[in-house]
């Protein structure tokens, strides 16, 4: 949301304030009462910063330099509270030490209610966490370092309990400032970088420990491993939190004993490394174990140690921007993703388990991590004869052009488009599950596969350098010894326009006929992966037993699963 810093409501000043504390705390009970929980009041909290750093007050100049401490509420995950509510921010407890002044959300309203006191008022709670304003906060005159001080916040609406909040302020402290690296951004696989991280710190006193926070995605590795760091590794990212200990004295530059080494791998393609200082303590990673040495480390404590001479630094500033840095990389490298499909026959009215996809033969990871955007999407034409009864969750229906469906509609569609996540691993890929109803019996009806681009008008891969492994088949009730036949050129090999299909060939006379269709023995594998698979195949044994030709099919040496699924590799 925009928001707006009210032109017509002076700074609030806490110094000066100390007289009408008693009359404050003569209201305190009334205030706590009202934001007490009960049992059957919904309860939103209160929250911001533990802690805020005021510059020092200097005269003259551009003023006193402002910090920021957002004050927020969080609702309930699944209810919105609909009604309007106060918040009341006590100023008495930071009398003296710090000058406030509200930069509300839009639709809140902030002013002063009495002397040491401020309310802002709006309409309106959403679940989740939202902000109610930012406390512009500088030191006051007269205020010495190291002074400190609370503001205590608390809220009251009907029908609704609040948890008090309470945000200390101190007049002065560190400001580390990362310094920028210069790295190479268009690195080649294989390629080492040295990353000698350096920071100052720019505050007003001593920093008691800093904690280093190393993030970097898939593409990139530090071999490095020290015992003072805790290691975390999701789908995308590692995570290093190393606390280091030390005094850190204010306008000193400091460095790592040893640069790290920032390492390219065979499996990059567009990655980012961020790099981060911060005081210990809010960021100190309590509680987490340090990871184990990985084999042919030492395991040695990682450390900072002065510079060897001054490094440039930005001026003190104390918004977070100093504190870190990412950067990011651009490795020319390719991914080969492979569409795979299956195959399956049945009788008519039988459902059947269609497993299709693709997997991604690498070498590189793929991920859109700045935009977030799908990778890729599977492109699904289903066979004709059947009827989609199941679909996975996020694939969305199109007509057989690749069009969206008409508003309203809720049936079955002859074409289901499936997005992928914003990474695909160098050994992951998407699978998908799909129910097909066998409505009549085709022989050697045939469905395309086609992985692509998320969106039509940019159905290429650009990473991908074997286009012709992209477009993959499900078939159903193949022709007897024979292969499945191929699909038809047509739009659909570029995964956009129509996907093309062979023509199936209805089933004539005989058990086949009559019965719905039999399946026809030794049904092809998919050969545009080079692997085949079954279709799970469900529905009423105990009509095919009443159609009196179960015995005659099974006389025949027919059976009922013709290929094994391809097994996808790990």
């Amino acid at each position: 949301m925009t928001r707006f810093l009210p032109r017509t409501a002076p700074p609030i000043r806490a110094g000066g304030l100390v007289a009408a504390t008693a009359l404050l705390l003569a209201a305190a009970p009334h205030t706590v009462a009202s934001a007490a929980p009960t049992a059957a009041a919904p309860v939103v909290a209160l929250g911001g910063p533990a802690q805020t750093a005021l510059h020092p007050y200097a005269e003259g100049g551009d003023g006193p330099k402002r910090s920021t401490a957002r004050i927020t509420v969080t609702g309930a995950d699944d209810t919105a509270y609909e009604g309007g509510f106060t918040v009341t921010f006590d100023l008495t407890g930071a009398a003296g030490i710090a000058d406030v002044a509200f930069e509300p959300e839009a639709g809140i309203e902030c002013a002063a209610t009495a002397p040491g006191s401020a309310t802002c008022t709006g309409h309106g709670i959403s679940p989740g966490r939202s902000t109610v304003t930012d406390l512009l906060l500088t030191a006051a005159k007269g205020s010495e370092p190291g002074d400190t001080g609370t503001i205590r916040v608390t809220g009251e609406a009907e029908g609704t309990a609040f948890t008090p909040f309470t945000t200390e302020v101190t007049v002065g402290g560190p400001d580390l400032v990362m310094h920028r690296l210069p790295f190479d951004h268009e690195p080649v696989p294989g390629q080492k970088q040295q990353a000698p991280i350096t920071f100052t710190n720019r505050g007003s006193r001593v920093a008691d420990g800093v904690v280093l926070t190393l993030r970097h995605s898939r593409g990139l590795d530090i071999p490095q491993r020290y015992s003072n760091c805790a290691y975390t590794t999701d789908e995308a990212w590692t995570t290093a939190r190393c606390t280091v200990e030390g005094a850190f004295e204010a306008g000193a530059t400091y460095t790592l004993a040893a640069p790290l080494t920032l390492k390219t791998t065979d499996r990059a393609y567009r990655d980012i490394f961020g790099y981060g200082i911060h005081e210990a303590g809010a960021g100190t990673v309590r509680g987490a174990t340090a990871a184990r040495a990985t084999r042919g480390t030492t395991g040695e404590v990682l450390r900072a140690v002065p510079a060897p001479k001054p490094m440039a630094a930005r001026a003190l500033d104390l918004e977070p921007g100093d504190n870190e840095h990412e950067a990011d990389f651009r490795t020319e490298n390719t991914a080969d993703f492979v569409a795979y499909g299956d195959t399956a026959s049945g009788r008519a009215g039988a459902t059947v388990t269609a497993r299709l996809g693709f997997r991604n033969d690498g070498p590189a990871w793929i991920g859109h991590l700045r935009s977030g955007e799908s990778v890729a999407a599977v492109d699904f034409t289903v066979p004709q004869g059947a009827t989609v009864t199941s679909a996975p969750e996020g694939c969305r229906g199109v007509s057989a052009e690749g069009t969206a469906l008409p508003s309203g509609w809720t049936g079955p569609a002859p074409r289901y488009v499936c997005p992928t996540p914003a990474t695909v691993r160098d050994d992951g890929g998407l699978d998908l599950s799909f129910g097909l109803r066998i409505d009549k019996v085709l022989l050697g009806a045939v469905g395309r596969v086609v992985v692509r681009g998320p969106e039509p008008r940019a159905a290429g891969l650009p990473f991908d350098p074997e286009p012709g492994n992209n477009t993959a088949r499900v078939v159903l009730n193949g022709e007897s010894g024979g292969p499945s036949p191929a699909p038809s050129d047509g739009p659909g090999d570029g995964a956009s326009g129509t996907p093309g299909s062979a023509t199936p060939t209805p089933t004539t006379g005989g058990a086949g006929a009559g019965a719905g269709g039999t399946v026809a023995p030794g049904a092809a594998q998919n050969t545009a992966t080079g692997n085949g698979g079954s279709l799970a195949a469900t529905g009423s044994s105990t009509a095919m037993a009443a159609s009196g030709l179960a015995v005659t099919a099974l006389t025949a040496g027919l059976v009922l699963f013709t290929a094994a699924r391809r097994r996808r590799r790990a």
